[in-house]
């Protein structure tokens, strides 16, 4: 299969033509890298086969991102309906008396449960339909690195062999992902302990969850339960939930757990969970113990990079077993890229998909923009939602980067205060002296919509005074953002 070279020669009175063949590339892994790596190349005119072991969009679309994010779509309604007293909204029904009685506010689980697995299958159906469109070939199965231009197929787990056995590449792209990591003493078997992909097995709300982790996952799962009406207990071994985020973040979402009847346990360690007849018990290394009816293990995430040839194709790994790469993903073998979770850059599925992108232009020759780290913005769907962007406060207080900070809390915000949010803030960063924009965090409801402004003027090295003479709507929480620049006027 190839294409005709412009520019043909005439050659004893006939056209001749040079071919080139198409270029080959090999994709291991259909999440969100994958994915966007394979669209790309497609997009380029390449000869692209993907390899997807369980369905198109992988975890983060079938048990993890899409899934998740549903359920605390969920959440954020139950909670919305809760607090929707506070602006007057009252719901009663009547009772046998004709009195007014003040309903319940009841969750179905496995209806929740049941639509967000299908939206997830929905979705990994868009997206191989998007695939085949776009002249991709889907294979499904598993795949190895056979030297560092071959991938050897193999049916993987039980299903049938495919046509396919070598694909010869050009071009390598490993979007292989990660697996939720298992301590020894914490085995999950799916009905009482849980990794957070098995949790959508839940058929009706847990009576008590014990949530072990407060990263992100953790913090994520438990906000949500506990709107939902679990209790809840967040056993955290660091001094707070989301240890490595934004200080003051992180204290208010606290605090925020805990004004909502969540037991935050911090400076906690569990060292083994077990099973119960009736539940669980986490075994803490203080010699406590918290009983519950279910355990949801959030201790990280384990890179899908074992056994797939990487080492003998001379690829470079960490300790962790994460994929080393550079800014436009590739990694110490010229041929073979790497993208998502696999790789050792952040493990977002924004940043998967970015990357994936970079990959392909890169390995075609086409104009590429290096992945930069500080650029990335992050979200911690909790309630009320982190968003992050750029250098940090600590960063700054410790001499990394040169910058004032100035934070303004929500509750001076006019939309806050008609939507009853009580909690929150608008944090920025500029540039001592110029007054640059480089970073900022958002503690607030959907601050992953309101963090992209902030973004914008850290991707565009917008000073304070330019972010401040755009025009936010009044009221808006995003005149938050404005008024924050405003505050922080550099004087010429």
């Amino acid at each position: 299969m190839g294409f005709a070279r412009p520019g043909a020669t005439r050659q004893n009175g006939c056209m001749a033509y040079e071919f080139e063949r198409k270029q080959r590339i090999a994709v291991l892994g259909g999440g969100p890298g994958g994915y966007e790596a394979a669209l790309a190349g497609a997009q380029l005119g390449a000869e692209v086969t993907l390899v997807e072991r369980s369905g198109v969009g992988g975890s983060a679309v079938l048990t993890d991102v899409v899934p998740s994010k549903s359920l605390i779509a969920t959440a954020e309604a139950t909670h919305s309906i809760g607090e929707a007293g506070d602006l007057g909204v009252q719901f009663f029904s009547r009772g046998e008396n004709g009195r007014p009685v003040r309903p319940e506010v009841a969750v179905n689980l496995e209806a929740v449960n049941d639509r967000l697995l299908r939206l997830a299958k929905q979705q990994s159906e868009d997206m191989k339909s998007q695939l085949i469109k776009a002249g991709v070939t889907v294979v499904q199965g598993d795949g190895r690195l056979d030297g560092s231009n071959r991938v050897v197929l193999s049916a993987g787990r039980g299903r049938a062999r495919t046509d396919f056995d070598v694909i010869d590449a050009d071009t390598i792209v490993v979007a292989v992902g990660a697996s939720p990591r298992e301590l020894p003493a914490a085995q999950p078997d799916g009905k009482r302990i849980f990794t957070w992909k098995q949790l959508y097995s839940l058929d009706a709300l847990p009576e008590h969850l014990i949530v072990v982790g407060s990263g992100v996952t953790g913090a994520e799962f438990a906000s949500a339960y506990n709107v939902l009406g679990s209790e809840v207990t967040l056993i955290s071994s660091r001094d707070q939930v989301l240890p490595g985020e934004d200080a003051d973040a992180a204290r208010v979402l606290e605090n925020v757990f805990k004004r909502r009847g969540m037991h935050v346990l911090s400076k906690s360690r569990a060292d083994r969970v077990e099973v119960t007849d009736d539940g669980v018990v986490a075994h803490l290394a203080d010699g406590r113990t918290v009983e519950g009816s279910h355990c949801l293990m959030a201790v990280g995430a384990i890179p899908n990079t074992a056994g797939i040839g990487l080492e003998e194709a001379g690829v470079q790994l960490t300790e962790s077993g994460h994929i080393r790469v550079n800014r436009v993903a590739r990694t110490s073998v010229p041929s073979i890229y790497a993208a998502g979770d696999c790789s050792d850059f952040m493990p977002l599925a924004s940043v998967a998909s970015m990357q994936g992108r970079t990959a392909v232009f890169h390995a075609m020759g086409d104009a590429v923009f290096p992945t930069e780290m500080r650029n990335i913005t992050s979200n911690i769907f909790t309630q009320p939602e982190i968003a992050t962007v750029g250098w940090t406060q600590k960063q700054i207080e410790d001499g990394i980067a040169q910058g004032e900070i100035y934070k303004l809390p929500l509750s001076s915000n006019p939309r806050a205060k008609m939507m009853g949010i009580k909690d929150g803030f608008v944090k920025l960063f500029a540039r001592t002296g110029s007054g640059t924009v480089i970073g900022g965090v958002i503690v607030a409801p959907k601050a992953s919509e309101l963090i992209l402004s902030i973004a914008l003027a850290v991707e565009h090295r917008l000073t304070v005074d330019q972010l401040a003479r755009a025009f936010s709507v009044y009221p808006s929480l995003a005149g938050s953002i404005t008024d924050a620049a405003r505050a922080m006027h550099i004087v010429n």
